[in-house]
């Protein structure tokens, strides 16, 4: 078993700390991942298998004191939210011990704690917001959905390209085949036709004696 700890990436101020990862899975191991979460601290993580056997790995999360909040078995994609009851250190590990020879390449988003607000007390309702602060508001959100978006097309665009890589192999190995077995009956032709005339040349030389 692997446990491969990975520094997380922090995004702006404004921004929980936010980690998005594409990785392979090789065979029979586990790869787990670590990030230190708050008390009362929220956290999501999304994943999906992007490549590799039926697409389907095993998930778990463990908290700071060892106890399973999350397992899942075999599985292509999921989401899951929750909320830390105790502060310290999370485990989020994926599994691929059921694979015998077949590595997997998965892509994560694990997000910790909550997006700042960046304008202070928005939620309040004591004072109405400027024009500034309104714009500021439309444009973070809209940055939010941004992100988004641009983290579903990156997955895809990963899939279609691994997708494509896997039949130009197919179409590669498909073509060498057919070459080879090509090669091999046009040798067993000219062997074969040159035992006939080989014959006639044996029987003519027989006639003659």
């Amino acid at each position: 078993m692997i446990l491969l700890l990975f520094s997380l990436v922090l995004l702006p101020s404004t921004f929980a700390n936010f980690t998005e990862l594409t990785f392979e899975l090789p065979d029979k191991e586990i790869q787990c991942f670590f990030e230190e979460v708050e008390q009362d601290g929220q956290f999501s993580l999304i994943f999906q298998v992007v490549a590799g056997g039926h697409y389907d790995v095993d998930c778990f999360i463990e908290d700071s004191r060892g106890r399973m909040i999350y397992r899942r078995h075999k599985i292509r994609h999921d989401t899951f939210v929750g909320k830390a009851e105790s502060p310290g250190v999370y485990k989020f590990c994926f599994g691929n011990q059921f694979s015998t020879f077949t590595h997997k390449k998965v892509y994560f988003q694990l997000q910790v704690g909550e997006d700042v607000p960046i304008v202070p007390n928005v939620d309040d309702t004591v004072s109405p917001l400027t024009q500034l602060e309104s714009a500021c508001v439309s444009v973070h959100h809209a940055m939010k959905t941004v992100i988004i978006f641009q983290s579903q097309q990156r997955v895809r665009a990963l899939i279609d390209r691994l997708h494509a890589e896997d039949i130009r192999t197919h179409v590669i190995y498909w073509a060498t085949s057919e070459t080879i077995i090509l090669f091999l009956v046009t040798i067993g032709q000219v062997i074969l036709l040159k035992s006939f005339f080989t014959e006639k040349r044996a029987n003519a030389s027989t006639l003659k004696t």
